[in-house]
């Protein structure tokens, strides 16, 4: 890299591509097309390019070209509860398949819907290539306004319909009536299912298809509300579950069921007099001290489904909205 120096001190200057075809003895247009993925070159002048780059600390300057191309190489991931082990999980995966496919994620953290329409608005501002949505999704204007800018969006595990908008969404009903027939298989008798469903769209359909499968069969169930479906409120519900004699729970996520398994113990219940089934197979979930029996939902398929969608959209922005689902397994451990 170029330095001159005056008055004590050195200012650098930015290697620039024009820097990297005179090493390479190449053209600029060789240089951008060895930086651009599928790009047509031969792999003699790439690393040619390439190494003529590392020598010279060169780097692409992705902003810039953005400006140039009218859109960039970014795809913005907005997500809330961020402190569901699960949600890490999804995000992860998202973020190593954005990378595989040459796109940068860029995360932005929400917490509802007003916040979900503020991110994605400042994410139209950097010319983003597509937005992932895994919190609650913002209201209906934010989507023309993305598709007025040719923006692509996916939505994971939502329930709304928007023209234009992709969804993906896990097989919640399967799980709802899977968990009824495992519980009663376990020997429970009296059973419940503990959901925030007014908050999110996943937990009411996973409640919903519980209590349908319960009434289908004909079994006494109870529902037990929550404001959240975190640790703390499912270990403040394990109190109501023993004094209900509720011997059979479906919680509609991991880190809620983590909660009613340490509130059951708190209140005195023995590991086991209680099933406890819950979803997502975060990493706590098989733990000793948990053991739990629950559902997954692999982030590593979603991720590419989601992904898939969003490139498909980005070549056909007039398709009409699709929806994929994400299959679930049931992994059975101690808990039910």
């Amino acid at each position: 890299m170029r330095q001159k120096e005056g008055n004590g001190s050195r200012e650098q200057r930015r290697v620039t591509s024009f820097d990297v075809a005179r090493a390479a003895g190449v053209s600029r247009a060789a240089v951008s097309r060895a930086f651009t993925p599928d790009a047509s070159v031969s792999e003699k002048t790439r690393q040619k390019v390439y190494q003529a780059a590392k020598e010279l600390g060169y780097r692409v300057n992705y902003l810039a070209r953005s400006l140039t191309n009218k859109r960039s190489d970014f795809v913005g991931l907005v997500a809330a509860g961020l402190d569901n082990p699960f949600r890490t999980q999804q995000l992860d995966h998202l973020a190593r398949a954005l990378i595989a496919r040459n796109y940068r994620p860029i995360l932005l953290p929400t917490s509802k819907e007003a916040d979900s329409a503020t991110v994605i608005g400042q994410l139209l501002h950097y010319a983003v290539s597509g937005v992932i949505i895994t919190s609650d999704a913002p209201p209906s204007y934010i989507f023309e306004e993305c598709a007025a800018e040719g923006v692509p969006v996916v939505l994971v595990n939502k329930g709304e319909d928007f023209p234009f908008v992709d969804r993906v969404v896990s097989d919640d009903r399967m799980s709802g009536y899977l968990a009824v027939d495992h519980l009663l298989e376990s020997g429970a008798k009296k059973l419940a299912v503990i959901a925030g469903a007014a908050v999110s769209y996943s937990s009411r359909r996973r409640a919903e298809a519980f209590q349908a499968r319960c009434q289908t069969l004909g079994i006494e169930h109870s529902v037990i509300p929550v404001a959240i479906n975190d640790y703390v409120h499912g270990h403040d519900s394990a109190m109501t579950l023993a004094e209900m004699g509720i011997d059979g729970v479906f919680s509609v996520n991991d880190y809620m069921a983590c909660g009613v398994l340490d509130g059951l113990a708190k209140a005195g219940k023995a590991y086991g007099s209680v099933k406890v089934i819950g979803h997502d197979d975060i990493p706590q979930a098989s733990w000793s001290a948990y053991d739990l029996t629950t559902f997954v939902q692999p982030c590593d398929v979603q991720a590419e489904q989601v992904i898939d969608l969003l490139t498909s959209r980005m070549s056909e922005p007039d398709a009409v909205a699709r929806v994929e689902f994400t299959p679930v397994t049931l992994i059975k451990r101690r808990s039910a």
